[in-house]
């Protein structure tokens, strides 16, 4: 009898497969391609909200050209660290292409903090200034850790300027993130102090459906990138509108999202992050230009890590069979 199973990846198996951010920046670039170019079926993804500014939300896509097809079942609950449990949880299910049976169920956490970051590094590779040295990271969570990962990847980073609202949250970031890159690591008095001066920028707050506009026209300088991790939480729109690009990863996405109450006041949207990879728009055309994404977080990020994981796993026996 052909007994079928599927393989479970606890947090810790899916951390022990040893896949680097570099393989998970290349993967969510390839993705990237094929959606600029049409070739990946992702519907917008549905979700129920229980509390106010929480999200469970089903993602699925499939990427032939990467012969990836599966689920993720996410939530995002912003009062979570003060009860000890972290903001993103969720699962991910892993198919086969030809026949449909699951072929994997694994923890979610750690894809979606490298993919995500790894999308931000994807977009600044288009829209940033090659010789970016300057980070500014307001938000000293899961995500400011994951970005600033991501683009050390790609950009001659020097300086780190790290800001958050909980004093004791910056603190442990700046000490940890200084230990594990060997950047000059500069806690923010003020988040204006992350903004201004800085190549690079992302907010990586809580995702929030009326912004509290922390950030104001003018802070922003003239050539920089800024990546909007938390979508327009942390921006004032008079900010938005100093722009001269404005880009996200999905525009059938960010008008479900704009249909939903988010987005009410951002400037229009010059390209999708997968229609510049693809070279059908362009990217960064002067190193003055200010660029900007909002990446809503996709399933195709996801689609696109997964597959390393699972076969790293395979190869290197990780993971709990189990019976379907």
């Amino acid at each position: 009898m052909n007994v079928r199973r599927l393989l479970y990846l606890s947090r810790a198996d899916v951390e022990a497969c040893g896949v680097t951010m570099a393989q998970v920046i290349a993967a969510v670039e390839a993705a990237f391609r094929e959606h600029g170019e049409g070739r990946v079926e992702m519907p917008p993804k549905p979700g129920v909200h229980p509390r106010p500014d929480s999200f469970l939300h089903a993602m699925p896509a499939w990427i032939p050209a990467l012969h990836s097809v599966g689920l993720k079942w996410v939530s995002g609950y912003p009062d979570n660290p003060r009860r000890g449990e972290p903001y993103i949880t969720g699962l991910f299910i892993l198919n086969d292409e030809e026949t449909g049976r699951p072929l994997a169920v694994m923890d979610a956490t750690w894809i979606t903090a490298k993919r995500t970051g790894a999308a931000t590094a994807v977009a600044a590779k288009y829209l940033a200034r090659a010789e970016a040295e300057t980070a500014g990271i307001l938000g000293c969570g899961v995500q400011g850790r994951s970005n600033l990962e991501a683009l050390r990847v790609l950009f001659p980073l020097k300086q780190v300027l790290a800001y958050d609202t909980q004093p004791e949250a910056q603190e442990r970031y700046v000490a940890e993130m200084t230990a594990a890159t060997g950047l000059e690591v500069i806690p923010a008095r003020q988040p204006r102090e992350a903004v201004a001066d800085c190549d690079l920028v992302v907010t990586a707050g809580p995702i929030l459906k009326r912004p509290h506009a922390t950030i104001k026209a003018g802070w922003l300088g003239e050539g920089a990138f800024a990546s909007l991790v938390d979508y327009d939480s942390y921006w004032d729109r008079a900010a938005l509108r100093e722009v001269d690009k404005f880009c996200t990863d999905d525009l059938p996405q960010f008008e479900h999202y704009r249909s939903l109450g988010y987005f009410q006041d951002v400037p229009p949207i010059h390209a999708s992050i997968g229609e510049i990879v693809a070279g059908k728009k362009p990217g960064r055309e002067s190193q003055q230009e200010r660029t900007m994404t909002c990446n809503l977080g996709l399933a195709l990020d996801d689609m696109a890590t997964a597959p390393l994981v699972y076969r790293r796993a395979v190869e290197q026996g990780l993971g709990t069979w189990l019976e379907l």
